[in-house]
């Protein structure tokens, strides 16, 4: 079933196309990565999904049951703020014990109730962001570039996180990223942006596809196969390399 269908999707800024008809589904489990250049249009594609803006022409229709949970790119605390891990699952209101130790496990987080934001790495503290995204029990996961700042093997421990929470909690999940790596293995689907949709289809259809290599060359392979070595280590005995 689809959780958000977009058809013939113009969006723009004032007088300036920014994306021009996007055609685009989100289906009930499924991982779609949508990449691009700078100023390519993807944030504003996101913006129109969760229905923050609306097309200048075309249609956005989303499912009636639609749950969204959102990942931001970045969220600034102020370091002198006394804020444990769990008072912030509380902002902006109260949610249940249970709820959210439920959300902490889910994000990979739970022995980190009790610290303190400021103490947190910054694996940890995307973790904590994804928790918060949780709490309502989405269907849809919507991040926006949110391996911004980790290093290589931060964002893939990330992803993989993302990867169990699909899994366990059957939510669909939309990811702008960079990270081309897990553009190439962490996504059912993968569409690729710039003004319009470039091309469109499975990871490996996408990676030879002209377009894609035009905007970001052919040299994927290489991080791929650091990915899926990576990818056979136990979830559980992942170290978190970003501060």
């Amino acid at each position: 079933m689809s959780l958000i269908t977009a058809k013939k999707m113009t969006l723009s800024h004032g007088t300036k196309t920014v994306l021009r008809d996007v055609d685009f589904n989100i289906e009930t489990g499924e991982i779609v990565t949508i990449v691009g250049p700078n100023g390519s249009g993807k944030s504003t594609f996101l913006r129109a999904m969760i229905g923050a803006i609306t097309p200048s022409s075309g249609t956005v229709t989303r499912s009636a049951d639609l749950r969204i949970g959102y990942v931001p790119q970045k969220l600034h605390i102020d370091a002198a703020l006394p804020l444990t891990v769990r008072r912030f699952l509380n902002i902006p209101k109260r949610v249940k014990a249970r709820v959210a130790s439920q959300a902490l496990e889910a994000a990979g987080v739970s022995e980190q109730a009790d610290a303190q934001m400021a103490h947190l790495s910054g694996g940890q503290f995307q973790r904590v962001l994804l928790a918060r995204a949780l709490l309502n029990r989405p269907n849809l996961l919507i991040l926006d570039e949110a391996t911004q700042g980790l290093d290589q093997p931060g964002s893939a421990a990330f992803y993989r996180q993302i990867e169990d929470v699909r899994r366990d909690l059957g939510c669909a999940v939309v990811m702008v990223s960079h990270d081309l790596h897990v553009v190439m293995s962490a996504s059912d689907r993968v569409l690729c942006l710039n003004g319009h949709v470039c091309c469109e289809g499975t990871p490996d259809v996408v990676a030879i596809a002209p377009e894609y290599r035009a905007l970001f060359g052919s040299g994927t392979q290489g991080t791929l196969a650091l990915y899926r070595h990576q990818h056979t280590h136990d979830h559980h005995h992942d170290h978190d390399h970003s501060h």
